[in-house]
């Protein structure tokens, strides 16, 4: 079984048990429940609920594991012939969660 559902202008796919980042929760410590209700689509062995454009009543359930940072990202700002050289970096921050459930 595993659904699709929003958080952030996001779309994640979850499956029972499986570890994933998703935009990082104000507020959240680590061991919190997290209860994500707008499930877009769940897949059940065959059977497949669309919603339009949620499913009422279905959720998705996790537990916060930990707030990481991705990968730096590198931004670099440059015109010719001109000296001007910039740098930047970021970094942004997740939470990582492991899905405990998805119910109908």
């Amino acid at each position: 079984m595993y659904a699709i559902f929003r958080d952030g202008g996001h779309q994640y796919k979850a499956e029972v048990g499986k570890k994933m980042y998703v935009e990082r929760q104000i507020d959240i410590g680590e061991g919190d429940k997290i209860v994500f209700d707008e499930v877009l689509l769940l897949a059940d062995d065959g059977e497949i609920l669309v919603g339009q454009p949620t499913i009422e009543g279905a959720k998705v359930e996790v537990t916060v594991l930990d707030e990481v940072k991705g990968p730096k990202v590198i931004i670099r700002w440059f015109r010719r012939r001109k000296n001007s050289r910039r740098k930047n970096g970021h970094r942004q921050r997740y939470t990582l969660v492991q899905v405990d459930n998805i119910t109908k």
